[in-house]
Parts: C-alpha cells; structure tokens; sequence
C-alpha cells in the first residue's frame, strides 16, 4: 500500500481492508490488517507506536506524539471494527466516491473518525509546537465485547502514567458534542421444566408455560413500572426480544429461554438490575411453587455519565464555536467505548463526522465535508488549551 496522499486516501485503503468483528465474521483477530496498517502509515511520518495486547493475539494501537512528559494529555479513541455486510448495496470494501461520499463499511462507524484523528494528528505533529501531548487509541471488539476499550482501562492506563485531561471518542455526531449515553444490560432467563411425552402432559412440566409467568410478571411488575430517565438521553428501557423453547413437537418442553436488553440511564447503576428483576421473580415463585429458573451473567456497558465532565467540556465547545459549529451539549440513547472511559474517570465528549443513520446501514457512506470538517475540529482540539 503506498503513503496516502491526503485524509480521503487514507480512508479509502482503511475501508478497503476488511475488519469485520470477530463475534460477526468468525475471524480471529480480524482488526490486526487494518492495525498494523495504521501502525506502518503512522510511524512513516515520525509519529510514535505501541501496540498494546488484547488477549491472545490480539491488540490496539496506540498511536501518539508526545511534546512534553509534563504536559497534559489529550487522548482520542476510534475502533477499527465494523459490522457485517449482509445485505449491503454495492461492494462493501469498495470505497468508492461518488457525489461527495465515499461508501463502504466502516466509512462512518468509525474509520472516518479514525483517519481525521491521524491526519490531524500527522498536522499537529509536523508544526513542532504546541502545549498538549495527543494520543489516538484504535481498539478492537467495539461492536460486541468491548474488550478492546476493557483491557486498555484494565492493563494499560495506568502503565502509561499519563495525566489525561480528556478523551475524544470518535462515532458519527454529525460533529455535535455529546456528553451523554445510556448503558446497556444483556442477559438471558432460563426456565427449567420436566420433559415428557406430549400423549399424557400430565407427567411433564412445560418450561414454555412457565416462561409465560415469568414474561407477564416482567412486563407488569418491572418493565412497566421502570421510572428512571435523564434530561439529555431520555427514559430507561427494558424489552424482551428473544425467545427460544422445546425440542420437538410431541415433547413437552423442558427448558425456555428468553433474552432480555434492559437500557440504564446515567445516574442508574447497572448492577442493580439483576436484583431488582431477581426479587420480582422470587415473588413470582412464592405464586407459582413449581418455578425453576435461573439467569445468566450479564454483559454490561455502562452508561456515559456526563457528571465530572465541567472542565473539559467548555474546551471542546470553545472549539467547535471557533469553527462555527455547533457546541450544544446532547445525548443519545446508543453506546460507546466512552462509557468505559468515564468510569475510568477520564472526562469524555464523543465527537465525530457523519450521521448516526448512516452506521450499519445497507449503504452506509460518509460526507466528504464532514470528513474534513472532523480534521479542522480535531487538529484544533489538539492545539487546545485543555490544561488550563
């Protein structure tokens, strides 16, 4: 692959190479291409590289300059997986431009934030000044575990010493600052029942039957009854969206499973939602004695907090006002590696170009002007007085 040219070209080869997540694609390590390209492009123009490993044989890319061990830190995050491409319009990795687009998975989630974040970074880098030390973090597994953003808050961090003032993580804002998001708890319901012959039912206990007590008790006694909501991101949510149950027609079937997606608004705590869903079930059994359930470990993603945020924010918004962009804070209902961030306690404003409708979409495309806009927006966050 030879030296892109400008930021376009270097999106373009980003979305050529195929990442696709690991969970998705069955690919081992499917973000190394896409990493070690980076990683080669990054240090061809003097900037520094580490890699930092992610279980085995993976890793994310820390890609940095570094003007002063005692200046503040700026840190900005971009994933480098993508979704699948099933049912996609066109060539997925065909990074074609057209009308001022350029389409392709990953083009706006999140290989556009990614390629400004460098070219900025590669801008800032060549001045020889400035008072902030930047770094961009390219993480793997975003788009299902979130092990990448996991394993730099649980083994690198604090290996690298470093005063971080803030972080920028890169999804598609549409270049608005947002300070907000709401968490997410995954698990799944189990009910355990008896199998018999479907000829004399008598003699089994449907785990189907028993799941339909369990659905109504949620949905009246817990879902319904959710009060939480936060000003910039809304209500809390919960909603059963999986259902799986018996084996074969003439078996009274022995187990039911249900999947559960519960959203958790900043200020709720995401642990506490499997004891409040527990104590509705076990009031359930206490009507139903014949209840056998059991739940699973859930997956959390915690939501993204705005509260700690009063010193960095009004340094992004002075940004975005200079370039007469808009520097309203919101919220969205979706989440990000930012989560992760802020309960590290590094204060987090997620921040890229393109639209959120446009990430997993059968043609997903990015504007070419809010590519370059996002290169304006980032290089002047890294000149910033962020320390001030």
């Amino acid at each position: 692959m030879s030296t892109p040219r400008d930021c376009l070209e270097l999106l373009q080869e980003m979305v050529r190479i195929e990442s696709i997540n690991a969970t998705i694609s069955g690919r081992a390590h499917p973000e190394a291409e896409l990493a070690t390209y980076l990683e080669q492009t990054a240090a061809g123009w003097g900037l520094a590289t580490e890699r930092l490993p992610v279980g085995e044989g993976s890793f994310n890319l820390l890609v940095y300059q570094q003007v002063d061990r005692h200046a503040p830190w700026l840190l900005m995050e971009s994933h480098l997986d993508t979704v699948g491409v099933e049912g996609m319009i066109g060539d997925p990795f065909g990074a074609r431009v057209e009308q001022g687009r350029l389409y392709g998975r990953g083009a706006c989630d999140t290989k556009g934030s990614g390629a400004a974040m460098l070219w900025a970074l590669r801008q800032y880098a060549a001045e020889g000044s400035g008072s902030n030390n930047v770094a961009i973090l390219y993480t793997v597994d975003e788009e299902a575990h979130k092990a990448g953003v996991d394993a730099f808050v649980e083994q690198h961090l604090s290996a690298l010493r470093w005063d971080v003032h803030g972080a920028i993580v890169g999804e598609p804002t549409m270049l608005r600052p947002v300070v907000a998001s709401n968490g997410v708890v995954r698990w799944s319901i189990r009910t355990h029942g008896i199998a018999a012959h479907s000829s004399d039912p008598t003699r089994g206990r449907s785990a189907i039957r028993l799941m339909m007590r369990v659905m109504e008790a949620l949905e009246t006694r817990y879902i319904a009854q959710l009060n939480a909501a936060h000003p910039l991101t809304g209500p809390a949510q919960c909603s059963i969206n999986i259902i799986r149950g018996g084996s074969v027609i003439n078996i009274i079937p022995e187990e039911c499973e249900i999947w559960l997606d519960r959203r958790v608004v900043p200020g709720e705590n995401p642990d506490d939602v499997l004891p409040e869903v527990r104590r509705v079930l076990e009031e359930l059994r206490r009507q139903v004695p014949d209840l056998n359930y059991s739940m699973t470990q859930p997956f959390i993603d915690w939501p993204l907090n705005p509260a700690g945020g009063e010193a960095f924010f009004p340094v992004v918004q002075g940004v975005l006002l200079g370039l007469g962009l808009s520097a309203e804070l919101t919220g969205v209902g979706y989440g990000s590696d930012g989560s992760t961030l802020r309960v590290a306690g590094i204060p987090v404003v997620i921040l890229g170009p393109g639209d959120i409708a446009q990430a997993h979409a059968a043609q997903e495309y990015l504007e070419l002007d809010q590519l370059e806009r996002a290169i304006d927006v980032y290089g002047a966050l890294m000149r910033a007085g962020i320390g001030s």
